[in-house]
């Protein structure tokens, strides 16, 4: 969907017979097909688009779509991922519904949130994190310390009445609610009813954000840590004093487990002093210098053969 569809309808109360209006469809249809035309499922599909998505249409418009189970697969890049995919007809949903999340959510996210995010990214996160070690370590001359954290199991124990309640202070439209109800509730991970998002779907990309930008605040404005950065569930906090980090690890894990029912990975919580190397995101931060880890250097290589 457009962005300025996005800000007609955040303007005005977001009128759910505009979202799922036909020229919306289309417009979510062409983001979905980017990349993707040579697949024989979207060729199918677009022989009988107009077709297609006028049923889809009148499916929202009365209240009957229901969306799809998944396919699943495992993945390794790096690391052994377990994908599930929805149908075409949910996938062109998810889009529908991606610009619409952003445009409403975005401005509430803390500037230093980089996965998923329009001129963000993991270099971006790398490259704030060097500036962040400079001035903590004012130009290298002080100590500084790196607390570098990851959720277990971030995305299957996503609660799934919390996510909606985050989507609910901001969105009031009780015909958009319960669509992305359907699109929240089409997904259960094994960590139990009514948890976990799909790893594969597009919207989950924006409700990972908009569900950890809850600790985001927290950290910010309840801590106060002023030099603090996240991607996806990694997140890192610099200070030049390693008792503050400790400290401040206490209450993140009380934070994350009273407000998010999630809990840190205890094998992947690291202190760093920036002399021996900050590693985060597939690079290694040193004083006067950024290197790509093994892994990454190793993956970069695979790519160009």
């Amino acid at each position: 969907m457009c962005v300025c569809v996005c800000e007609h309808l955040y303007m005005n109360g977001f009128n759910y017979d505009d979202f799922i209006s036909i020229r919306c469809l289309f417009q979510a249809w062409r983001e979905f097909k980017k990349g993707k035309g040579k697949k024989l499922e979207v060729q199918v599909f677009e022989r009988y688009l107009e077709d297609n998505l006028f049923k889809l249409h009148e499916k929202l418009k009365n209240k009957t779509y229901r969306h799809g189970s998944y396919c699943s697969f495992y993945v390794n890049d790096p690391k052994r991922r377990h994908i599930h995919k929805a149908n075409i007809e949910d996938r062109i949903i998810h889009h529908l519904f991606y610009n619409f999340l952003c445009e409403v959510f975005d401005k509430n996210f803390i500037f230093d949130s980089y996965s998923s995010r329009l001129g963000k990214g993991t270099h971006g996160a790398v490259t704030r994190l060097r500036l962040f070690s400079r001035k903590v370590s004012c130009n290298f001359t002080r100590p500084c310390w790196a607390l570098k954290c990851d959720v277990k199991k971030f995305f299957d124990n996503i609660d799934h009445e919390i996510l909606l309640d985050f989507l609910c202070k901001r969105i009031k439209d009780n015909s958009i609610l319960w669509l992305l109800n359907e699109i929240v509730d089409s997904f259960h991970s094994e960590s139990g009813i009514n948890k976990g998002i799909p790893l594969g779907n597009l919207t989950s990309q924006i409700f990972a954000n908009i569900y950890m930008n809850e600790l985001d605040q927290f950290i910010k404005h309840k801590l106060t840590v002023k030099h603090y950065l996240r991607y996806a569930d990694d997140f890192i906090l610099l200070s030049d004093k390693r008792i503050i980090l400790q400290s401040w690890l206490v209450k993140i894990s009380e934070f994350l487990k009273s407000n998010l029912k999630l809990e840190l990975h205890p094998n992947k919580i690291t202190f760093s002093r920036l002399e021996w190397g900050i590693d985060f995101l597939g690079y290694i931060v040193l004083p006067h210098h950024i290197l790509p880890r093994t892994k990454t250097k190793r993956r970069i290589f695979n790519k160009e053969d």
